[in-house]
């Protein structure tokens, strides 16, 4: 595995109950372009820049394995085993919340909570991601 993305944010998402209103909110003060993908019944947007169309974050309505997820911009940080970082988690105070997720191209990813009640996801790359 590459180590190229450990200890760095890797994506950003925010989870909220109206994600085409937000995208607009976002597209308009920030000036992301917004792209719709489809979810099996509804729309979740990811935010490009406007010059390059490099997907930037994700706007994604809290339904579906997103139902739980709380209103906040969520950052991913590359570790290098989820498994042992979640150890820590767990020895350090944090809480593990809810479960690990398949990425769709080989690694995982899990939500956490620090002992401040900040939450945050750790992202272990899949052996195919480059």
């Amino acid at each position: 595995m590459s180590k190229k993305n450990i200890g760095k944010v890797a994506w950003m998402d925010l989870t909220i109950d109206n994600a085409t209103t937000v995208s607009e909110f976002y597209n308009k003060v920030v000036g992301w372009d917004i792209q719709s993908f489809d979810m099996g019944g509804y729309e979740d947007y990811c935010m490009n820049h406007p010059e390059t169309g490099e997907t930037i974050a994700g706007v994604c309505n809290a339904k579906g394995v997103n139902a739980k997820m709380p209103p906040v911009w969520m950052m991913y940080v590359g570790v290098e085993n989820l498994e042992a970082s979640l150890k820590a988690v767990s020895a350090q105070g944090g809480n593990i919340l809810g479960d690990k997720r398949p990425d769709g191209k080989g690694g995982y990813y899990q939500m956490i909570q620090d002992p401040a009640g900040a939450y945050l996801t750790l992202w272990e790359e899949g052996q195919n991601e480059d």
